[in-house]
C-alpha cells in the first residue's frame, strides 16, 4: 500500500529525515514512535504530499506522491483547528466529498454513517464548538471515515485530550479499522498506545531521524484496555520501544 524509499530532508543546514525506508501493507495499522525532534511530523508530511523530501520517494499504491493524493485522508492533533466553526458537524464531514464528485444526498448518507460509527448520530446539527475536545476529535475522525481513504495518516490525534478520552478514542480506532480495514499509519509519543492498536511499531531515532526499528506487536487481534495491557507480550514490548527509544539504539543491540 505504503512505500517510503530513502527518503531524507534538510532544512538548511539541519538535516531532519535520513534515508528513511519502510513499507505499510494494505490493512495494517502501523505506528510511529521517537523523541520530540526525530523527524515524525516531517515524514508524515512527506508521505501525505503536504511537502517535497529533499531525497527519496513516496509511493502509495504503487504510485509516486507528487501533491496531495485523492484517495488520502489525514486527522491532526488540533481538531479545534482542523474543523470549520461556521459549519455544522455534518457539513464539516461532507465539506471534503465534493472532491469525490458525489451529489448532496450521497454526501449526506456518508456523513450520516460515518457519524453513526463514531457515536455522534445525535450531534449532527450541532457546531464543533458546541462539542467537547473528545467529541470534535470524533467528528475530525468522522470526516476521515466519510471521505473513505486507500491511507489514513493521523498525527498525534488523541494528543489534545484527556487520558480518559484518549483510551476512548484508541477503542474507537480500532473499532473503526476492524469494521472499515483501512491502512493507517499513525504517529504517536504515547508508546503504550502504540503497542494497544498496532500490527506494528516503526522507532525513530534522534535528529537526523531514521528507522531504527520494525517491531511486530503479535497480540490478539480483539483487544481490551485492561486484560490485554496485562499480558506479558504487552508488557515486553512496551519496555523494549521504552528502551529503543530513550537508548537510541538498534533493537538487536538493544
Amino acid at each position: 500500500m505504503l512505500e517510503v524509499l530513502k527518503l531524507t530532508h534538510t532544512y538548511g543546514d539541519q538535516t531532519a529525515l535520513d534515508d528513511v525506508t519502510f513499507e505499510v501493507g494494505e490493512s495494517e495499522l502501523v505506528s510511529i514512535v521517537g523523541k520530540s525532534g526525530c523527524g515524525k511530523s516531517t515524514l508524515l508530511r512527506a508521505i501525505a504530499g503536504l511537502m517535497e523530501p529533499t531525497d527519496g520517494e513516496v509511493r502509495l499504491s504503487g504510485r509516486p506522491v507528487n501533491g496531495v493524493p485523492d484517495d488520502l485522508a489525514v486527522v491532526f492533533q488540533d481538531y479545534s483547528r482542523s474543523l470549520l466553526p461556521w459549519m455544522s458537524v455534518r457539513d464539516n464531514v461532507t465539506f471534503p466529498l465534493k472532491r469525490r464528485g458525489l451529489d448532496r444526498t450521497a454526501r449526506r448518507e456518508a456523513a450520516r454513517s460515518a457519524l453513526e460509527a463514531v457515536g455522534l448520530s445525535d450531534a449532527a446539527g450541532k457546531y464543533p464548538w458546541q462539542l467537547s475536545g473528545g467529541m470534535q476529535q470524533r467528528v475530525a475522525i468522522a470526516r476521515a471515515l466519510a471521505y473513505r481513504p486507500s491511507l489514513l495518516l493521523m498525527d498525534e490525534p488523541f494528543g489534545s485530550v484527556d487520558a480518559q478520552t484518549r483510551e476512548d478514542l484508541e477503542d474507537l480506532l480500532l473499532q473503526v479499522r476492524a469494521a472499515s480495514d483501512m491502512t493507517i499509519l499513525l504517529v504517536t509519543h504515547d508508546i503504550d498506545e502504540s503497542v494497544y492498536v498496532s500490527d506494528r511499531i516503526l522507532v525513530m531515532g534522534r535528529s537526523p531521524g531514521r528507522v531504527i526499528a520494525d517491531l511486530s506487536v503479535g497480540l490478539p487481534a480483539q483487544r481490551d484496555r485492561i486484560e490485554t495491557r496485562e499480558l506479558p507480550a504487552f508488557v515486553h514490548l512496551r519496555s523494549e520501544v521504552g528502551r529503543l527509544v530513550r537508548a537510541n539504539v538498534s533493537s538487536e543491540a538493544a
